[in-house]
């Protein structure tokens, strides 16, 4: 009895995540995903199922993983819990961590997937945003570069590198600080989630000490939220790589002042 509820209780979990009726289990492979991921990784407390996806389309994208790329995209606009602004900024950033090539793929699936939202629900699409050159900040690069240097020492909590190289000069500090952490549509909170799960997956060893130990530092993301990142994160991408996200965040945590 209390298998078959455990059963049921995964299934409905699952139908919510997925938006769609999950299939029975014919593999062992199906059954520790509903049994595991359902069973119980989504429904755990300490991080909302918002600040789940994250994690998981960071993971899916970056592992160029046609299916699920398209499974978890669909769930998440569908379900409502990610808007089609959100998920387009999204895109952006992940294209920063994670490679313009994946990104493009990655805002593919995003335009087919509106589409096919749309198709089932028998309406024609909602437009894509306009987007306002408002948001593309200063237009002076003194000021963008003054800006930058400020947004890499607030999410870092480090001094900004010197602008030495054009990586640091426009990619660093005139681009990725300079304009993507101070755009609308995404939380800091969200861009850490996001920013962490890529440096993870990315055997990034400075980059993700370094982020890892900020979001926890700032105070963005608090240790039990970190705890479930990493779970999230191993789930998805694999327990290697989530024991390396794991230390980091061991590492960071007991360097937090009392």
């Amino acid at each position: 009895m209390r298998e078959a509820l455990s059963n049921a209780r995964a299934e409905r979990i699952s139908g919510e995540v997925m938006w769609s009726e999950p299939e029975r289990p014919g593999t062992p492979f199906e059954q520790a995903s509903l049994d595991f991921l359902f069973g119980d990784v989504w429904q755990r407390p300490g991080l909302s199922r918002r600040n789940r996806r994250w994690v998981t389309l960071t993971c899916v994208a970056a592992a160029d993983a046609p299916g699920p790329i398209d499974e978890h995209v669909y769930a998440a606009l569908a379900s409502g819990d990610i808007d089609l602004e959100a998920m387009l900024e999204f895109v952006l950033h992940f294209a920063v961590y994670c490679g313009w090539p994946k990104a493009s793929h990655l805002e593919g699936v995003v335009a087919r997937q509106w589409a096919r939202i749309h198709q089932e629900r028998g309406v024609d699409p909602d437009p894509w945003p306009n987007q306002d050159n408002g948001v593309l900040g200063p237009s002076d690069w003194e000021d963008r570069l003054e800006r930058g240097i400020q947004e890499f020492i607030d999410v870092n909590l480090t001094q900004a590198p010197s602008p030495t190289s054009p990586f640091r000069h426009a990619g660093i500090l005139g681009f990725v600080f300079g304009h993507v952490w101070q755009r609308p549509g995404l939380t800091h909170e969200e861009r850490r989630i996001i920013t962490v799960a890529s440096v993870a997956l990315n055997d990034s060893p400075k980059p993700l000490q370094t982020h890892v130990s900020a979001a926890l530092h700032s105070g963005d993301i608090a240790k039990e939220e970190m705890d479930e990142i990493v779970l999230q994160f191993a789930a998805y991408y694999g327990f290697a790589k989530g024991e390396a996200l794991h230390d980091a965040a061991e590492a960071a945590w007991a360097q937090v002042p009392d």
